[in-house]
């Protein structure tokens, strides 16, 4: 019986493709570490992110098209992943160590975008990501409250701001600095000032994602963030009802026109479901998100529940992602950060930003 070869592997796997990316897993350089002992084999799958809605999908097919191979023994596939560094941004300084920053943002209050922030940032990082997340929202800062975090960070020998840790992540918000009942009266140009501050005098250290909470609107903060750093791509957080989808729609042609890739939209609050009778209801309306995403040609990332479970952990200071791990809620925003990734990993590849 002949020996398997590397070039039979490499033929087989070069017939699998990516259905995100739409390039076959070799041309992708996906598959390493090709290893033949008599007729078995073992490679090594990389994916582009550890959040990949369609990972058991890719992996099955990848050893499947191993197995067909003539005289093959068994097959094994050691899945991992290495998330890319955005690519065919707008030529601004890096973040030194950050790979791609996530602006979390929404057209109008209420809907639920820290929420949505918050549990993002944590369910990147439960996927295996490092990631951090960057409280932007200066006059209404809450990622705090709902990370469980209570104290003020310290700074380097540099005075670099050292971020606060916790759940895994790394934490900014001008809330560490302030009384939770003390506001931040200050004019634009010195939220600008604090702004820049966070995204360049924080010792973030090595990250894969950057999430940054956004305040509600198209103002100050936002300019700042899109001026200052190459943003990979924006998260529009909406409601079903017509008046949140308006300022969402603002919202979107804002990042087209500063040239920010949307990597789509996440519908939060979208139905609620009894826990005693079980019947879903569709509170503030209905397919308002998919109308703007096919409107706009961005992505629906998904649905979010309208659910106590969610308020509660953010509450709390132990997010719904953590504290409800196997719930309808949390497999929801699962469901959403596999597509936030899939899409930043797609943007990466066509190496051009998006046109809204």
């Amino acid at each position: 019986m002949a020996q398997i070869t590397e070039t039979q592997v490499l033929d087989a796997l070069s017939k699998v493709m990516d259905p995100e990316l739409n390039k076959d897993l070799v041309s992708l350089n996906m598959i390493r570490d090709i290893l033949i002992e008599e007729n078995n084999v073992r490679f090594s799958l990389i994916l582009t992110t550890s959040a990949c809605p369609l990972k058991k999908e890719i992996e099955e097919s990848a050893r499947t098209a191993v197995e067909t191979i003539e005289g093959i023994g068994t097959v094994l596939v050691d899945v991992g992943a290495e998330v890319p560094k955005a690519k065919g941004l707008p030529d601004k300084q890096p973040i030194p160590g950050i790979k791609n920053i996530i602006a979390v943002a929404s057209g109008k209050g209420g809907v639920g975008k820290s929420t949505i922030a918050v549990n993002l940032a944590l369910s990147l990082s439960k996927s295996g990501a490092s990631v951090g997340i960057l409280d932007a929202d200066v006059f209404g800062p809450s990622v705090p409250m709902m990370m469980g975090v209570h104290e003020q960070p310290q700074s380097t020998d540099d005075e670099k701001i050292i971020p606060i840790e916790a759940h895994g992540i790394k934490i900014m918000s001008v809330g560490f600095m302030l009384d939770e009942e003390t506001p931040l009266v200050w004019r634009g140009p010195l939220v600008m000032q604090l702004v820049k501050q966070f995204l360049i005098g924080v010792e973030w250290g090595e990250l894969d994602y950057l999430v940054i909470d956004l305040p509600p609107g198209t103002g100050d903060v936002q300019l700042t963030l899109v001026q200052t750093v190459p943003v990979t791509g924006a998260v529009i957080v909406t409601t079903p009802q017509d008046i949140a989808l308006l300022d969402a729609r603002r919202a979107i042609k804002m990042f087209g026109e500063v040239k920010v890739p949307v990597l789509g939209i996440v519908e939060n609050m979208s139905f609620f479901v009894c826990p005693h009778c079980n019947e879903k209801t569709e509170i503030f309306s209905h397919g308002g998100g998919k109308k703007t995403s096919e409107r706009y040609g961005v992505p629906l990332l998904g649905h979010i529940p309208l659910d106590p479970t969610i308020r509660e952990g953010g509450d709390a200071g132990k997010p719904v992602v953590l504290s409800e791990p196997d719930s309808p809620q949390t497999l929801a925003i699962q469901k959403v950060t596999g597509h936030v990734a899939a899409q930043i990993s797609i943007f990466d590849l066509k190496d051009t930003p998006q046109e809204v």
